[in-house]
Protein backbone atom coordinates (compact mmCIF):
# COMPACT_ATOMS: atom_id res chain seq x y z
CA UNK A 1 0.00 0.00 0.00
CA UNK A 2 1.25 3.41 -1.22
CA UNK A 3 0.06 6.80 0.04
CA UNK A 4 0.25 10.32 -1.08
CA UNK A 5 -0.69 13.60 -0.35
CA UNK A 6 -2.20 16.16 -2.89
CA UNK A 7 -0.83 19.00 -1.25
CA UNK A 8 -2.73 22.38 -1.93
CA UNK A 9 -1.31 25.04 -4.52
CA UNK A 10 -1.37 28.36 -3.52
CA UNK A 11 -0.13 31.79 -5.69
CA UNK A 12 1.72 33.84 -3.47
CA UNK A 13 1.78 36.00 -6.18
CA UNK A 14 0.27 36.08 -9.84
CA UNK A 15 0.71 38.57 -12.32
CA UNK A 16 -1.30 37.97 -15.59
CA UNK A 17 0.95 39.85 -18.60
CA UNK A 18 -0.88 39.06 -21.87
CA UNK A 19 -3.34 37.39 -23.67
CA UNK A 20 -1.93 34.91 -25.91
CA UNK A 21 -2.78 34.01 -29.70
CA UNK A 22 -3.59 30.12 -28.59
CA UNK A 23 -6.21 31.96 -26.18
CA UNK A 24 -4.36 30.87 -23.16
CA UNK A 25 -2.84 33.45 -21.46
CA UNK A 26 1.29 34.43 -20.00
CA UNK A 27 1.52 33.81 -16.72
CA UNK A 28 3.91 34.92 -14.05
CA UNK A 29 3.88 32.84 -10.71
CA UNK A 30 5.10 32.18 -7.19
CA UNK A 31 3.77 28.87 -6.23
CA UNK A 32 4.00 27.29 -2.76
CA UNK A 33 2.04 24.38 -1.34
CA UNK A 34 0.58 23.62 1.39
CA UNK A 35 1.62 20.74 3.71
CA UNK A 36 -1.99 18.88 3.67
CA UNK A 37 -4.64 18.63 1.08
CA UNK A 38 -6.28 15.65 -0.48
CA UNK A 39 -5.44 11.98 0.15
CA UNK A 40 -4.63 9.20 -1.80
CA UNK A 41 -4.00 5.23 -1.29
CA UNK A 42 -2.62 3.33 -4.21
CA UNK A 43 -2.61 -0.60 -3.97
CA UNK A 44 -1.03 -2.16 -6.77
CA UNK A 45 -3.53 -4.04 -8.81
CA UNK A 46 -4.71 -5.99 -12.59
CA UNK A 47 -6.20 -2.83 -13.54
CA UNK A 48 -6.55 0.99 -12.99
CA UNK A 49 -9.36 1.58 -10.43
CA UNK A 50 -10.36 4.47 -8.89
CA UNK A 51 -12.65 5.08 -5.69
CA UNK A 52 -13.37 8.52 -4.71
CA UNK A 53 -14.63 9.63 -1.24
CA UNK A 54 -14.12 12.61 0.88
CA UNK A 55 -17.14 15.85 1.44
CA UNK A 56 -15.93 17.10 -1.74
CA UNK A 57 -16.50 14.03 -3.52
CA UNK A 58 -19.80 15.07 -4.92
CA UNK A 59 -18.71 17.97 -6.63
CA UNK A 60 -16.60 15.22 -9.37
CA UNK A 61 -19.74 13.96 -11.67
CA UNK A 62 -17.53 11.70 -13.59
CA UNK A 63 -14.74 10.71 -11.32
CA UNK A 64 -13.96 8.39 -13.85
CA UNK A 65 -13.33 10.80 -16.26
CA UNK A 66 -11.57 13.26 -13.50
CA UNK A 67 -7.95 14.12 -14.01
CA UNK A 68 -6.40 11.19 -11.35
CA UNK A 69 -8.10 8.45 -13.89
CA UNK A 70 -6.40 10.51 -16.71
CA UNK A 71 -3.02 11.13 -15.16
CA UNK A 72 -3.01 6.86 -14.15
CA UNK A 73 -3.53 6.51 -17.72
CA UNK A 74 -1.20 8.84 -19.21
CA UNK A 75 2.07 7.14 -17.78
CA UNK A 76 3.09 3.93 -19.11
CA UNK A 77 3.18 0.61 -16.07
CA UNK A 78 3.54 -2.75 -16.33
CA UNK A 79 1.10 -3.53 -13.34
CA UNK A 80 -2.37 -1.07 -12.85
CA UNK A 81 -3.00 0.74 -9.44
CA UNK A 82 -6.00 0.70 -7.50
CA UNK A 83 -6.56 4.13 -5.67
CA UNK A 84 -9.24 5.59 -3.18
CA UNK A 85 -9.08 9.33 -3.22
CA UNK A 86 -10.33 11.47 -0.48
CA UNK A 87 -11.17 14.67 -1.77
CA UNK A 88 -11.01 16.85 1.14
CA UNK A 89 -10.10 19.83 -0.98
CA UNK A 90 -13.43 22.11 -2.43
CA UNK A 91 -13.60 21.89 -6.27
CA UNK A 92 -13.04 25.22 -8.45
CA UNK A 93 -11.31 26.85 -5.60
CA UNK A 94 -7.77 28.27 -6.64
CA UNK A 95 -6.02 25.17 -4.75
CA UNK A 96 -5.14 23.48 -7.86
CA UNK A 97 -7.37 20.19 -6.66
CA UNK A 98 -7.13 18.46 -9.58
CA UNK A 99 -3.73 19.19 -10.62
CA UNK A 100 -2.87 18.60 -6.64
CA UNK A 101 -4.19 14.75 -7.34
CA UNK A 102 -3.03 14.41 -10.46
CA UNK A 103 0.53 15.39 -9.10
CA UNK A 104 -0.18 12.72 -6.22
CA UNK A 105 -0.41 9.79 -9.00
CA UNK A 106 2.81 10.67 -10.76
CA UNK A 107 4.92 10.59 -7.02
CA UNK A 108 2.78 6.85 -6.56
CA UNK A 109 4.02 5.65 -10.25
CA UNK A 110 7.20 7.21 -9.64
CA UNK A 111 8.06 4.88 -6.24
CA UNK A 112 6.30 1.79 -7.65
CA UNK A 113 6.94 2.14 -11.10
CA UNK A 114 9.30 4.53 -12.06
CA UNK A 115 8.55 7.79 -14.64
CA UNK A 116 9.21 7.84 -17.63
CA UNK A 117 11.70 10.07 -19.02
CA UNK A 118 9.33 12.61 -20.58
CA UNK A 119 7.23 12.61 -17.50
CA UNK A 120 6.97 16.77 -17.51
CA UNK A 121 4.98 16.96 -21.25
CA UNK A 122 3.00 14.30 -20.20
CA UNK A 123 2.18 16.65 -16.74
CA UNK A 124 1.73 19.42 -18.71
CA UNK A 125 -1.09 17.75 -21.33
CA UNK A 126 -2.90 16.97 -17.91
CA UNK A 127 -3.24 20.87 -17.15
CA UNK A 128 -0.52 24.00 -16.53
CA UNK A 129 -0.62 23.28 -12.79
CA UNK A 130 0.54 20.11 -13.00
CA UNK A 131 4.48 20.28 -13.27
CA UNK A 132 4.91 22.15 -10.41
CA UNK A 133 1.93 19.89 -8.29
CA UNK A 134 4.05 17.01 -8.80
CA UNK A 135 7.20 18.07 -7.13
CA UNK A 136 5.06 20.54 -4.85
CA UNK A 137 7.76 22.83 -3.80
CA UNK A 138 7.80 26.11 -3.94
CA UNK A 139 9.11 27.31 -7.70
CA UNK A 140 8.56 30.56 -9.95
CA UNK A 141 5.96 29.33 -13.00
CA UNK A 142 6.18 30.83 -16.31
CA UNK A 143 4.58 31.28 -19.16
CA UNK A 144 1.36 29.30 -19.12
CA UNK A 145 2.30 28.04 -15.74
CA UNK A 146 4.37 25.25 -17.00
CA UNK A 147 8.07 26.73 -17.14
CA UNK A 148 9.34 26.11 -14.18
CA UNK A 149 12.11 27.70 -12.02
CA UNK A 150 13.55 26.54 -8.92
CA UNK A 151 13.85 28.38 -5.77
CA UNK A 152 15.07 28.60 -2.44
CA UNK A 153 11.81 29.88 -0.20
CA UNK A 154 12.49 31.60 3.25
CA UNK A 155 8.87 30.62 3.45
CA UNK A 156 8.83 27.32 4.06
CA UNK A 157 7.42 26.44 7.32
CA UNK A 158 5.26 29.54 7.54
CA UNK A 159 1.94 28.64 9.17
CA UNK A 160 -0.85 29.62 6.57
CA UNK A 161 -4.87 29.75 6.79
CA UNK A 162 -7.04 28.62 3.78
CA UNK A 163 -10.36 29.75 3.42
CA UNK A 164 -13.39 29.12 0.98
CA UNK A 165 -16.50 30.43 1.14
CA UNK A 166 -18.19 27.11 -0.26
CA UNK A 167 -18.77 28.93 -3.79
CA UNK A 168 -17.53 27.18 -7.10
CA UNK A 169 -15.69 29.72 -9.13
CA UNK A 170 -14.36 28.72 -12.60
CA UNK A 171 -11.23 29.40 -13.93
CA UNK A 172 -12.12 30.71 -17.40
CA UNK A 173 -15.35 33.30 -16.55
CA UNK A 174 -12.19 35.00 -14.40
CA UNK A 175 -9.65 35.55 -16.73
CA UNK A 176 -12.59 36.65 -19.22
CA UNK A 177 -13.21 39.04 -16.35
CA UNK A 178 -9.64 39.98 -16.07
CA UNK A 179 -9.50 41.49 -19.79
CA UNK A 180 -13.10 43.04 -19.28
CA UNK A 181 -14.37 44.87 -16.05
CA UNK A 182 -11.96 47.59 -15.67
CA UNK A 183 -13.57 49.30 -18.62
CA UNK A 184 -16.47 50.07 -15.96
CA UNK A 185 -14.86 50.08 -12.76
CA UNK A 186 -11.24 51.27 -12.76
CA UNK A 187 -8.35 50.06 -13.59
CA UNK A 188 -7.94 48.01 -10.31
CA UNK A 189 -10.64 46.02 -11.14
CA UNK A 190 -8.82 44.41 -14.17
CA UNK A 191 -8.94 45.28 -17.47
CA UNK A 192 -6.40 43.11 -19.56
CA UNK A 193 -3.26 45.53 -19.39
CA UNK A 194 -0.22 44.12 -18.42
CA UNK A 195 0.97 45.69 -15.21
CA UNK A 196 4.65 44.26 -14.95
CA UNK A 197 6.16 41.23 -13.98
CA UNK A 198 7.14 39.25 -10.71
CA UNK A 199 9.72 41.69 -8.58
CA UNK A 200 13.11 40.83 -7.46
CA UNK A 201 14.04 39.21 -5.02
CA UNK A 202 13.59 36.48 -2.15
CA UNK A 203 10.58 34.59 -1.80
CA UNK A 204 9.19 36.39 0.99
CA UNK A 205 9.65 39.78 -0.31
CA UNK A 206 8.42 39.05 -3.76
CA UNK A 207 5.08 38.03 -2.05
CA UNK A 208 5.10 41.22 -0.37
CA UNK A 209 5.74 43.50 -3.12
CA UNK A 210 3.40 41.15 -5.76
CA UNK A 211 -0.05 40.98 -6.10
CA UNK A 212 -3.46 38.55 -8.04
CA UNK A 213 -3.86 40.61 -10.99
CA UNK A 214 -7.15 37.83 -11.02
CA UNK A 215 -8.15 39.06 -7.62
CA UNK A 216 -10.74 41.81 -8.60
CA UNK A 217 -12.11 40.43 -11.62
CA UNK A 218 -12.92 37.14 -9.18
CA UNK A 219 -14.31 38.98 -6.48
CA UNK A 220 -16.63 40.73 -9.62
CA UNK A 221 -17.83 37.34 -10.02
CA UNK A 222 -17.55 36.10 -6.86
CA UNK A 223 -18.49 38.89 -4.19
CA UNK A 224 -18.07 36.47 -1.24
CA UNK A 225 -14.05 36.69 -1.78
CA UNK A 226 -13.93 40.13 -0.71
CA UNK A 227 -15.95 39.27 2.68
CA UNK A 228 -12.95 36.31 2.95
CA UNK A 229 -10.57 38.67 2.45
CA UNK A 230 -11.70 41.07 5.19
CA UNK A 231 -12.20 38.35 7.08
CA UNK A 232 -8.71 37.03 7.47
CA UNK A 233 -6.79 40.51 7.36
CA UNK A 234 -8.84 41.40 10.40
CA UNK A 235 -6.95 39.09 11.92
CA UNK A 236 -3.43 40.81 11.34
CA UNK A 237 -2.00 38.25 9.07
CA UNK A 238 1.94 38.47 7.15
CA UNK A 239 -0.02 38.62 4.41
CA UNK A 240 -3.73 37.88 3.07
CA UNK A 241 -4.25 37.19 -0.83
CA UNK A 242 -6.72 35.31 -3.13
CA UNK A 243 -4.95 31.90 -4.36
CA UNK A 244 -4.88 31.43 -8.37
CA UNK A 245 -8.41 32.38 -9.95
CA UNK A 246 -10.58 31.74 -6.57
CA UNK A 247 -12.25 31.27 -4.81
CA UNK A 248 -9.91 29.97 -2.01
CA UNK A 249 -7.91 32.73 0.26
CA UNK A 250 -5.09 32.48 2.21
CA UNK A 251 -3.37 34.00 5.21
CA UNK A 252 0.09 33.47 6.28
CA UNK A 253 0.86 34.13 10.34
CA UNK A 254 3.93 34.81 12.30
CA UNK A 255 2.97 31.68 14.18
CA UNK A 256 1.12 28.47 14.86
CA UNK A 257 -0.78 30.20 17.73
CA UNK A 258 -1.83 33.36 15.69
CA UNK A 259 -2.92 31.23 12.81
CA UNK A 260 -5.05 28.91 15.33
CA UNK A 261 -6.61 32.34 16.90
CA UNK A 262 -7.45 33.49 13.40
CA UNK A 263 -8.96 30.02 12.29
CA UNK A 264 -11.10 29.93 15.41
CA UNK A 265 -12.15 33.46 15.17
CA UNK A 266 -13.37 33.17 11.62
CA UNK A 267 -15.18 30.11 12.21
CA UNK A 268 -16.88 31.21 15.30
CA UNK A 269 -17.92 34.71 12.83
CA UNK A 270 -18.85 32.50 9.45
CA UNK A 271 -19.15 29.02 10.31
CA UNK A 272 -20.51 27.80 6.81
CA UNK A 273 -16.86 28.49 5.38
CA UNK A 274 -14.16 26.13 4.70
CA UNK A 275 -10.95 25.95 6.70
CA UNK A 276 -7.96 23.97 6.13
CA UNK A 277 -4.95 24.72 8.46
CA UNK A 278 -1.07 24.17 7.98
CA UNK A 279 2.31 25.21 7.01
CA UNK A 280 4.33 25.98 3.96
CA UNK A 281 6.40 23.32 2.40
Amino acid sequence: MLTETAYAKINLALHVRRRREDGYHELETVFAFVDDGDRLVARISPEDRLAVSGEFAPALDHPFGNIVAKAMAALPRAEGLAIALDKRLPVAAGLGGGSADAGAVFRLVERSHGLPADWQARAAKLGADVPACVESVTCIGRGTGTELEPVESDLAGKPVLLVNPRVPLATGPVFKAWASTGASTGASTGDGEDRGGLPEGTVSEIALAGRNDLEAPAISLCPQIAEVLAALRATAPWLARMSGSGATCFALYDSSAARDAAAAQISADHPGWWQMAGHLR
